[in-house]
């Protein structure tokens, strides 16, 4: 009986060492040559003011805090890939309304986005056409102490934006 424990633990030992699981955030999917990466100001093609400075500004940062890859703001000859983004749509609606005063009582921004990692060839390494991100935020009920929750919305929209983008692009999905 002992001999056959000894085995099966031996051989779960052996499946779960070649499933092929790693940890998240620690894969690299890039080519080794690319030690630099470019990323200008995203472009904006809506209306809603400073939402390209706040995404570009929230993947640059992730891009530091995980990654070791140095990291230029504009696409030159010392770069080894470029990532470009466009902001394609920048949507705030209401999401539920007050019973009482027919008010919207939350709503929620989505965001869509264009995205593209090209190397020094023009070569993709990464690319989607079609980000698109949500949050919600709470309206004020009081008009007397209004205060417009969707930039802090838009903030927290970023992070997540930039948290997913850098792990796609790290680990190829």
């Amino acid at each position: 009986m002992k001999k056959y424990f000894v085995y099966c633990l031996l051989g779960l030992v052996s499946l779960l060492a070649g499933c092929g699981y790693h940890t998240a955030g620690r894969a690299n999917r890039l080519p080794a040559s690319v030690r630099t990466i470019a990323i200008p100001g995203f472009k904006n093609q809506t209306q809603t003011y400073r939402i390209e400075q706040v995404l570009t500004g929230e993947v640059v940062r992730e891009f530091i805090s995980r990654t070791k890859f140095q990291v230029v703001n504009s696409a030159s000859d010392s770069s080894d890939a470029t990532l470009t983004g466009t902001v394609v749509s920048a949507v705030a609606a209401p999401l539920t309304y007050d019973a009482n005063t027919g008010r919207a009582s939350s709503a929620v921004v989505t965001v869509t986005m264009r995205v593209s990692l090209t190397d020094r060839s023009g070569r993709v390494l990464f690319e989607n056409p079609n980000y698109t991100f949500r949050e919600q935020y709470q309206v004020a009920r009081e008009i007397a102490s209004f205060f417009d929750e969707e930039t802090p919305a838009l903030q927290r929209m970023s992070r997540d934006f930039a948290r997913t983008l850098v792990s796609d692009i790290l680990e190829a999905y």
